[in-house]
């Protein structure tokens, strides 16, 4: 199973003008070992800061010291763009795709607009193909994690766009959370095809969403099992599909935050462990 970045962070958020984590990346990679996990995620805040404390093979020890060997950066938006927002983007994607080649990471995730604008087919297509083309480059893919406020709302808006744009790089990463709040029935996700899966990602929340579907997702995450999604309809489609792994974890919640994170990363684990085992 596989640690995403917000699973071992602490008190960081994505909704917060710094993301980063105020742990350390050591501190994090031996909770995420002890805890079981063999794979990790952090998020670009992250590396930068981490990139400037250990240097990129000091980061690369640290993980494989600890036998984590199955890596995910994140995120990446305004790849579509124009203007300023590309300008910001592609220095963003410049760094992500040195660390992939750097650290071996297996793939980036992006995702589309978050304003809900226009997703041009034939802009985004050929934009899609260009970053896919880029990550391939460096050993490694990229995975839409499609997101219901945007305007990449469902697994099955993540695949056909991938499909339009035809790189075998290309593919979804596919959350829990936005497969149950975009209203996609867990037996459909049996047919997504397996060389389009990058990435799985488990987790829990409660049927209603408080808030906004984004201050829900932040804030109101629950461990594997204590919330109302069908996480083992889920794990069966997704083996029916062909996928062997790695889970993710990805735990977002204001009390999971403020756990120690030793313990926070053992209830990650088990709470999923247990679903894995039962499906």
């Amino acid at each position: 199973m596989l640690a995403t970045c917000w699973t071992t962070a602490g008190d960081a958020a994505p909704d917060r003008a710094d993301q980063s984590s105020p742990l350390d990346l050591r501190t994090r990679a031996e909770a995420a070992r002890a805890a079981g996990f063999t794979g990790f995620g952090l998020v670009y805040a992250d590396l930068l800061q981490y990139e400037r404390q250990y240097g990129l093979p000091g980061m690369k020890a640290i993980l494989a010291d600890n036998g984590l060997d199955h890596l995910e950066v994140e995120p990446l938006a305004g790849w579509w763009a124009g203007g300023p927002e590309r300008v910001a983007s592609d220095e963003v994607r410049h760094n992500l795709l040195r660390y992939c080649e750097a650290l071996g990471a297996h793939h980036i995730k992006i995702h589309g607009d978050v304003d809900d604008g226009p997703l041009e087919n034939d802009r985004w297509t050929t934009e899609l193909a260009a970053l896919a083309t880029d990550a391939n480059n460096v050993g490694a893919k990229v995975g839409i994690e499609f997101l219901p406020w945007s305007n990449i709302k469902t697994v099955h808006d993540a695949l056909d766009l991938c499909e339009r744009a035809g790189h075998p790089a290309a593919g979804v990463i596919i959350d829990v959370w936005h497969t149950e709040r975009g209203g996609t029935p867990p037996a459909a996700l049996a047919d997504v095809p397996l060389h389009r899966i990058v990435g799985v990602e488990l987790n829990d929340a409660d049927a209603q969403v408080i808030g906004t579907l984004f201050e829900d997702t932040a804030h109101r995450r629950r461990l594997c099992g204590q919330g109302s999604f069908d996480l083992l309809g889920v794990v069966r489609a997704l083996r029916t599909a062909g996928w062997t792994g790695p889970w993710g974890v990805e735990i977002l919640a204001d009390d999971f935050r403020q756990l120690p994170l030793e313990s926070a990363t053992k209830l990650a684990y088990r709470s999923a462990a247990r679903i894995l085992a039962e499906s």
